[in-house]
């Protein structure tokens, strides 16, 4: 079945009780048994409802996954992946994460005895040097938030398993409508459900793919003990979402490669980050595992901070607004939005300065965005 197939059918089938071609919300927090230790495959929302098991059969489809495992947030997701690990274990991870797993990872899980070694995972040799005797897993994401670094997949994958180790990849940015990380070799995927794969600002979750039984049975241990589960409603919204997805990655693709080389022309554009551009330093890494570029672009000004907070205020169309991935531009300032928490010294050592703007590039008719960037960009002086 082709992708365009699966994100709208796969896992999905007309309800045997009416008929109807949406799948009901089992809006519901408990099941009645048949009898003492018989039910019908659900007993309590919390382990198991029919509407979330259908969002994860339909992700696993379109992922090319065996397992998926739904949570309540990319964060929670994040977690669950953490929680494999236990005190002793030591984690490699991609330098530039999202602000909110550097938060996870140093301010609870480094108090629970992991260790976390950052580097730029862009460079395999980088990751095989920060490797230690008690590493478990090498955690990445491609593209990066904010600063969008591109990993090899695949090399990192059989570093991995020379190494004994497992792969992690966030794919929140390029979604399986562009990057499938398992295909190339990785053991864990997740997605911030959140973003693209809902596509429509609506919404919190995330989902936790894999091949490997055992990971999905430990997943789903999680999942149970700790509840941090989608709501029913949530997961019939996210299945609504995703059949889009196909047609929605194409247009953030063909937009934000407009508006990259729009904003590389610009006098007033010191830098501009966009996988898709020739001058990324990874864009063979990119064209060669990723099918488009996504919606998510970076860049700065070139009269530093004054300009940048002249740009975001002057914007009408775009959105200043946290999150990313919907069907509405959306511009955000890492260094007091997404990355606050992240210490400057630490932003700054990862090339994320405190003027640098992030753009999640919407499906609106890209010569409406234009203006609105252009308009903003007369603003500053």
């Amino acid at each position: 079945m082709h992708f365009d197939t699966k994100v709208v059918r796969a896992g999905i089938s007309p309800d045997p009780t009416t008929g109807a071609i949406v799948p009901p919300i089992y809006q519901s927090a408990t099941f009645v048994l048949e009898e003492v230790g018989k039910d019908k495959g659900f007993d309590y929302t919390r382990s198991s409802n029919p509407t979330r098991f259908t969002l994860e059969a339909n992700l696993a489809a379109i992922e090319g996954a065996k397992h998926a495992a739904c949570f309540a947030s990319g964060m929670s997701a994040v977690d669950a992946v953490m929680k494999l690990f236990s005190q002793g274990d030591h984690i490699v991870s991609s330098d530039d994460v999202y602000g909110g797993v550097s938060r996870l990872f140093n301010q609870f899980l480094v108090r629970q005895g992991l260790s976390f070694t950052y580097v730029d995972s862009s460079f395999p040799e980088k990751v095989e040097a920060a490797i230690q005797p008690n590493t478990k897993i090498i955690w990445i994401e491609t593209p990066t938030n904010p600063l969008l670094k591109v990993s090899d997949v695949k090399a990192l994958a059989d570093l991995a398993h020379s190494r004994g180790l497992l792969l992690g990849v966030d794919s929140t940015f390029a979604t399986p409508a562009l990057l499938r990380p398992l295909e190339l070799g990785a053991d864990i995927v997740m997605h911030s459900t959140t973003k693209y794969i809902s596509g429509h600002n609506q919404l919190i979750g995330g989902v936790v793919l894999t091949n490997s039984d055992e990971l999905q049975a430990r997943f789903r241990h999680f999942q149970k003990s700790i509840g941090a589960i989608p709501s029913p409603f949530d997961s019939w919204l996210t299945l609504l979402g995703v059949k889009t997805l196909s047609l929605r990655m194409e247009r953030h693709s063909e937009n934000a490669m407009a508006v990259a080389t729009f904003l590389e022309r610009h006098p007033k554009v010191a830098k501009v980050t966009y996988p898709g551009l020739e001058s990324h330093p990874m864009h063979h890494v990119a064209k060669a595992q990723m099918s488009a570029f996504s919606g998510m672009i970076s860049f700065e000004l070139v009269g530093g901070i004054p300009a940048g907070k002249k740009l975001l205020n002057s914007v009408k169309l775009c959105a200043l607004a946290e999150s990313l991935g919907a069907v509405e531009t959306m511009i955000t300032h890492p260094a007091t939005m997404t990355h606050v928490e992240v210490p400057r010294e630490e932003r700054l050592a990862r090339g994320l300065t405190d003027g640098l703007v992030r753009l999640s590039v919407g499906i609106e008719y890209v010569g409406d965005i234009l203006a609105d960037l252009e308009q903003a960009l007369d603003q500053v002086d």
